[in-house]
């Protein structure tokens, strides 16, 4: 089996679970109006479209990742992927035809959330597609977290790694609170992941217009990260082939 056909095989297996494919979209999706709606009740300016599309975009990532670590852990329990070692595939392409299936669902994620948010009054001072761009690589940066937690943990275990993961990104990514508001500890941590940066750098080309020398050191941080997870996949990989 080839990279294009195996690449083909995972997106085929990826859209043939409607049940988690309409939670992956519709959760963030319903969250975003949730929270909005409250925002306009309460008069919090933290809850207002601009400042929650990127926010909402991001948690929706993690449950993506979830998504994807249970499609490679279960490939994996079935024996599958032990019969697809057999293949004449280098460990960077097993990586990259499981995670590319996931790159059109970003992509929509994105879309709609923001699609949702100018409907309700989002604001967009900068450059739309650098605000794009920095989220994909978010994007691209859980797929990967999400390759690893599939290599590694049983289909079981993923789900109860995931949900972790899932309340981490929630506390510490600056998606319902400001951490600069919070200090302290959570601030320290949060400002070690990505997730906090790719918000702090979607916010600020959103709100002050910021271009990319202004956010550089944000997405440089979350492209980091993605390419140390790809990375990190990939060794995972081999070491599985020549157990």
């Amino acid at each position: 089996m080839r990279f294009a056909e195996l690449s083909k095989r995972n997106f085929k297996e990826m859209w043939r679970d409607p049940m988690s494919m309409g939670l992956e979209i519709g959760i963030p999706a319903g969250f975003l109006v949730m929270f909005w709606a409250l925002g306009r009740g309460i008069g919090e300016s933290f809850f207002t479209p601009t400042m929650l599309a990127p926010g909402i975009v991001v948690f929706g990532f993690a449950f993506l990742l979830m998504f994807s670590a249970v499609v490679l852990a279960r490939d994996r329990e079935s024996a599958l992927l032990s019969r697809l070692l057999t293949a004449p595939l280098k460990p960077r392409d097993f990586i990259l035809s499981y995670s590319l299936p996931y790159i059109p669902l970003v992509i929509l994620q994105i879309a709609l959330c923001f699609g949702i948010g100018a409907l309700l009054g989002l604001e967009m001072l900068g450059n739309a597609g650098l605000v794009f761009l920095v989220l994909l690589v978010m994007g691209i940066c859980c797929v990967e977290l999400g390759m690893i937690l599939g290599l590694l943990f049983t289909v079981n275990q993923v789900s109860g790694v995931g949900s972790a993961i899932i309340t981490l990104v929630a506390l510490l990514g600056g998606i319902w609170i400001d951490l600069e508001v919070i200090g302290g500890m959570f601030h320290s941590v949060g400002n070690a992941l990505p997730f906090a940066h790719a918000l702090d750098a979607a916010r600020d080309i959103m709100v002050h217009g910021a271009g990319f020398s202004d956010i550089a050191t944000d997405f440089y941080w979350v492209l980091g990260y993605t390419l140390v997870f790809f990375a990190l996949g990939i060794f995972l990989f081999r070491r599985r082939m020549v157990e």
